[in-house]
């Protein structure tokens, strides 16, 4: 049986956000490469998400390597995003 693998991946706008994912999950491209720039191998990824395959890993990986600017991007979007939410819940008064 052969796996085309451009049906690895998928992105839809009311999944993860619509960020790139593992087709069938809601792991994210965007997951993986954090673990990988963590120092992460694929197989210890592949261990940690048993719902992946070691393909599918590998096929994030190869995009993002493929598409580096546009996920980092991305990134960095999540991140200010994060900062973001992060501060105006530090701002909301709290009940006692």
């Amino acid at each position: 049986m052969t796996t085309d693998i451009g049906t690895l991946l998928a992105r839809s706008p009311d999944v993860c956000g619509g960020r790139l994912r593992i087709n069938g999950t809601r792991t994210t491209v965007n997951q993986l490469v954090v673990w990988y720039k963590q120092g992460y191998v694929p197989e210890e990824m592949a261990d940690q998400y048993p719902h992946l395959t070691l393909a599918q890993v590998y096929t994030a990986l190869a995009y993002y390597h493929a598409n580096r600017e546009e996920i980092e991007a991305d990134l960095a979007a999540e991140t200010i995003e994060a900062d973001r939410l992060e501060q105006e819940y530090q701002q909301t008064p709290r009940r006692p």
